[in-house]
């Protein structure tokens, strides 16, 4: 499992654009994410699924509502990453409303969140590979602070409890 002190590993996440903007197009748009951390800081949180009720009741709802606190604590972008294809986040970014707040950033094969190695398997529970519920602040690409949930909890990686320790 990746650590604080470590680089974020090579990978690509896939993020749905509405309209054309920095040289994507429209619809799904594959992003290094070397290249999106490179001379930032951020928060990245990932979870579950999308659409899922905590992760649309509590985890998103939470970063919309103190982006201008994190944002003041220096964070330059906030992004969350699910095992879900860009089409996917897409809707789910319209649903939760986090246009310039949080990008919704889709990780479909889960190869991003293997190579974190913060994967877990709910095949018992019909969703197979997802992602733990995690929330990591990371600078210039190199992880600073990292927050993995226990099964089954919301605490840690709240948008609260990470705007406490920054």
């Amino acid at each position: 499992m990746i650590q604080a002190g470590d680089k974020l590993p090579q990978g690509t996440l896939y993020e749905y654009f509405e309209s054309e903007q920095g040289g994507c197009s429209i619809g799904p748009n594959a992003l290094d994410v070397q290249a999106l951390a490179h001379g930032k800081k951020l928060v990245i949180f990932g979870l579950p699924g999308a659409f899922t009720p905590t992760c649309s009741a509590k985890h998103v709802p939470g970063y919309i509502e103190h982006y201008d606190a994190l944002r003041s604590k220096g964070v330059d972008e906030i992004w969350c990453v699910s095992v879900n294809d860009a089409f996917v986040m897409g809707a789910w970014a319209r649903d939760q409303h986090t246009d310039g707040k949080v990008r919704m950033m889709g990780d479909g094969s889960a190869a991003f969140t293997r190579a974190l190695g913060l994967e877990q398997d709910l095949s018992a529970r019909g969703m197979g590979v997802r992602s733990q519920r995690y929330a990591m602040v990371v600078e210039d690409g190199v992880v600073k602070a990292l927050f993995v949930e226990a099964p089954g909890k919301f605490e840690v990686s709240a948008a609260e409890a990470v705007l406490q320790t920054l």
